[in-house]
């Protein structure tokens, strides 16, 4: 009897956390595709709307990897809670926001909700029995990759049906559940790192991070060679070392840095960095070209709803893929998984590089994508928490996540010059520029590939001595 109730109780902390990774990850994603109608509604500059993406994009890699330490600290159940309820916050902020920097600020908000994907991580690990780790961390990142993909197919019908603003009003009021569940059913963690929060190394890892990705992210608009471009990039250089210094002298480090220098850490972290390069961009630029009219001379003048509609098949490949990663996991390793994953990336890179003349070959490569992308996700958040402490699953897995986005944005910057360099007379790509984009994306993607076969296999690394944690020795905590 009490072993029905615990699975039950699983069963509904899976739910909870499911709930609310999946919608973090969709509005990552919902928002791209409508910046147009956002503009033409906040009467505002194409520039200043993209601050909407760049806001969360910043937030999300500041408070991820934070309030994943934090969570490892005093309890990953409560942090979760925060995090949705800011979450839900930043939903209403942005529903209600009569301007541009209003949405801005809710946008930063939001993106403190990134910490749910370490969180829950961490509290699987913490809850579930050990055989069952695998399979639910692999259904987890699924939901994670489907839901980044459902933001676009969504979006369009959501919009033209309800208006923008229901992009949030529909995730606030999910979200806002969410984390009334989380208080009421997720127990609290059974076990925690003692220790207190630098902060010192916490300003000095949000120094970097911002100085590194507002120049990424913004340098098509301000100019490659600029002086703030490569201001920036400089400070991001110094913050960086200096961040570094700071951890290896702490007694208390934010991110133990002899954890991120384990074999199975930092070889996953690097194939995180270049995964993302390729992924996100394919994120960015298929529905940008199949929304291109024909009168460009490539295209399909697809609408928003349309272009949705494309990415279907790489939603269902995420899915399917991301749930079959835990099955196969009795099978074949992580590592076999994610350079398995890394492969359907580099073929649907060049699939897009060589055939993107009909609506099936862009269906194909997106299938292709969202294979990858469902074995990889799976693969990385498992060999991850197989390599680290249970004290520091949260931190760990909230860096991987962290690298990934910041390979993500190098990569949607990097395609972004090559694609628009170029341009037609009337200032529409040139279809060279996306057949070069997506020529470099395949190259990418093989690099990712490549550096796969370099992380040690997910079932020797899960017998080795993980890293400590970084002062005493855990302490398990009564669950609520």
């Amino acid at each position: 009897m009490t072993e029905t109730i615990r699975r039950g109780s699983r069963r509904l902390t899976f739910l909870v956390l499911a709930a609310g990774a999946g919608f973090f990850a969709m509005l990552q994603s919902l928002i791209t595709p409508v910046l147009p109608t956002i503009q033409h509604d906040l009467h505002t500059s194409q520039n200043t709307v993209t601050w909407v993406l760049t806001a969360y994009l910043l937030s999300a890699s500041i408070f991820t990897p934070i309030l994943g330490r934090i969570g490892d600290m005093v309890g990953k159940g409560r942090m979760l809670v925060v995090s949705l309820a800011a979450l839900a916050l930043g939903c209403l902020l942005a529903a209600i926001a009569p301007s541009i920097g209003v949405l801005i600020i809710a946008r930063v908000v939001q993106g403190i909700g990134g910490a749910v994907f370490p969180l829950s991580f961490g509290i699987i690990r913490d809850e579930f029995p050990a055989a069952r780790v695998s399979s639910a961390v692999a259904a987890i990142s699924a939901i994670i990759a489907a839901g980044g993909g459902l933001g676009v197919v969504l979006a369009g019908p959501i919009v033209a049906a309800l208006g923008y603003r229901w992009l949030f009003w529909i995730p606030m009021v999910v979200v806002g559940l969410t984390a009334l569940a989380a208080r009421l059913f997720v127990p609290e963690s059974p076990i925690r790192t003692p220790g207190r929060i630098s902060w010192l190394a916490t300003l000095l890892l949000s120094g970097w991070l911002v100085a590194l990705l507002l120049p990424v992210s913004k340098g098509a608009t301000w100019g490659w060679t600029s002086g703030r471009v490569a201001g920036l990039l400089a400070l991001a250089a110094v913050l960086l070392v200096a961040w570094l210094v700071a951890e290896v002298r702490s007694a208390n480090p934010l991110i133990d840095m002899r954890m991120m220098r384990l074999p199975g850490v930092w070889t996953t972290n690097l194939v995180a960095l270049l995964y993302g390069g390729s992924m996100f961009a394919v994120y960015a630029f298929v529905p940008q070209f199949v929304q291109t009219p024909p009168s460009a001379g490539y295209g399909f003048g697809a609408s928003i709803t349309q272009a949705g509609l494309l990415m279907l098949p790489m939603l269902v490949g995420m899915f399917v893929a991301g749930l079959a990663a835990g099955r196969l996991s009795a099978w074949f390793s992580a590592k076999a998984q994610l350079a398995t994953g890394a492969v359907f990336n580099v073929l649907a890179s060049a699939t897009l590089t060589v055939a993107h003349d009909t609506r099936f070959e862009i269906g194909l490569a997106g299938a292709l994508v969202g294979v990858g992308i469902g074995l990889a996700f799976a693969s990385m958040a498992n060999l991850i928490v197989a390599n680290v402490s249970p004290g520091q699953t949260g931190v760990a897995t909230g860096m991987n996540a962290n690298i990934r986005t910041i390979g993500g944005a190098i990569g949607a910057a990097v395609v972004s010059s090559v694609v628009t360099a170029h341009p037609q007379a009337g200032g529409l790509p040139r279809e060279a520029g996306f057949t070069t984009g997506f020529l470099l994306l395949t190259g990418i993607a093989l690099a990712a590939a490549v550096a796969a076969l370099f992380v040690p296999s997910g079932r020797r690394a899960a017998g080795r001595t993980v890293a400590p944690a970084p002062t005493e020795d855990l302490v398990p905590v009564p669950a609520r």
